[in-house]
């Protein structure tokens, strides 16, 4: 079995939510040709390991590829997310993606997808199944969809010690579990435990009966500001809150306590300062659920599981062989620092706008399409790392302002911003003559100036 070699614009390796969304670009906005290399069975990333209950944490209508909606645009009636744009399941996002592959992708006759294939580097591939070589002859660029790929508990062994006879399972299990439980402990403190909770609750299991290891209090971002469309003036609303509590902030923890008060943050346990912050959102339905745990244990991380009790940072408590024990620990988003998005030979797909990963590829690969010197492409943009603690909410808006205010110079790139489904603030300029956003604009010319100024001042008071 000899190498095979193929020849291509653009080798993007990982066909996950990134992958996905620069190759769309590309496909719209170029004539360039594209191979895709995935060591998964299945495009969607890590949406094809996530727990069958986890939901998209922004509006589907905003997640995907810019070519193919997402779900409907209907507003939930019931439920946690009532009040706000339908989100997405794991079930739904997989199959989605299947649709974009074979829908659009692979049907431009522009696309080779090479699933199940493992990157090995220097352009080369190997087949995970046959063990068939490949080489590919890049005329353009490598794409690198996994520099911030995330670990998620079903592939990311726990980080602690499990002795024999102890259950513990990743929330991937918990819809199989055929017997009642002495009680159930989730293990982390970010969004997967909360999700994990939140789904033992909604499923009847007494809140006495679960206990939750949280060795951080995470602030979330509150989902009822980071809503597009018909509610697009209080994602506006929530942006100049933001840069007033940024204006009038002494430091990051006077910043976050500001946030909360302006209810743009929202944290299971107020009493606490917060010390983690991902850009995760949530709605106060949720919160209002989680405040219902009363046995929160706050020791520090978890050092080893034994069949009596549970060994931390700061001490033990106890547990039994009858326990279902939650593993949620897994890093999630990849903390990674931002490198330059774009060189002669190669791109590193990154937030610059922060979060929104799939928007953001999207507005790389359109930058790319159109752009050659990648001195100018990395002015337009700037990579954003994924925040992991409060003082990264700074960092990530004044890099997000930046961007913006690059975008809003640039008419193609306006342009492209007004008709992209991605961009979750597209058609705000249709609502000039709304209240709510006439309002938020007034608050926003009296901080922008001195928010920007005092958020570079917190900035470099916590970084020296």
């Amino acid at each position: 079995m000899g190498i095979r070699t193929l020849e291509t614009d653009y080798l993007i390796v990982g066909a996950g939510a990134s992958g996905m969304a620069f190759a769309d670009s590309l496909l719209t906005d170029s004539d360039a040709h594209v191979v895709i290399v995935d060591r998964r069975d299945a495009p969607g990333g890590h949406w094809n390991d996530a727990y069958p209950f986890v939901r998209l944490h922004q509006p589907a209508a905003y997640y995907g590829v810019n070519s193919l909606p997402l779900g409907s645009e209907t507003i939930d009636r019931f439920g946690m997310n009532e009040g706000f744009y339908a989100q997405a399941s794991a079930p739904e996002i997989r199959a989605y993606y299947e649709r974009v592959m074979n829908e659009r992708l692979l049907p431009s006759g522009r696309v080779q997808y090479y699933p199940m294939c493992e990157y090995a580097g220097r352009h080369r591939f190997v087949s995970r199944l046959s063990g068939q070589e490949y080489e590919v002859k890049v005329r353009r660029k490598e794409v690198d969809g996994r520099y911030l790929e995330p670990s998620i508990p079903l592939t990311y062994a726990p980080p602690f010690e499990v002795s024999p006879g102890v259950r513990c399972v990743p929330p991937n299990d918990l819809p199989r579990v055929t017997e009642r439980a002495d009680g159930y402990v989730v293990i982390g403190a970010g969004k997967t435990s909360a999700d994990t909770c939140v789904w033992l609750l909604t499923h009847g299991v007494p809140p006495a009966d679960i206990r939750w290891i949280k060795p951080r209090e995470i602030a979330y971002l509150n989902r009822a500001y980071a809503q597009g469309g018909e509610l697009v003036g209080s994602l506006y609303e929530g942006f100049s809150l933001q840069l007033e509590a940024a204006a009038q902030a002494s430091s990051v923890d006077d910043l976050f306590a500001r946030l909360a008060a302006a209810r743009q943050t929202l944290q299971v346990d107020e009493s606490v300062a917060p010390t983690m912050y991902t850009a995760a959102t949530i709605s106060v339905a949720e919160v209002n659920a989680l405040r219902r745990i009363p046995s929160v244990v706050r020791l520090g991380r978890v050092r080893r599981i034994d069949r009596d009790r549970i060994v931390l940072d700061e001490g033990s408590i106890a547990t039994s062989p009858r326990h279902v024990h939650i593993h949620c620990a897994a890093p999630g988003l990849t903390v990674a620092p931002g490198v330059p998005v774009f060189t002669p030979d190669r791109v590193v797909l990154q937030p610059v706008r922060a979060g929104l990963v799939p928007f953001n590829a999207a507005l790389v690969g359109f930058v790319e399409a159109t752009r050659s010197d990648p001195a100018v492409q990395n002015a337009l943009c700037p990579p954003n790392p994924m925040p992991d603690v409060p003082l990264d909410w700074a960092k990530g808006m004044l890099i997000s302002m930046n961007a913006d205010r690059s975008w809003s110079q640039e008419p193609d790139i306006a342009s492209w911003l007004e008709r992209s489904r991605l961009n979750i603030s597209r058609g705000l300029k249709a609502r000039t003559g709304d209240p709510q956003v006439q309002q938020a604009r007034t608050r926003l010319k009296a901080n922008v100036a001195s928010g920007i100024q005092n958020l570079m001042q917190i900035v470099a008071r916590a970084s020296g």
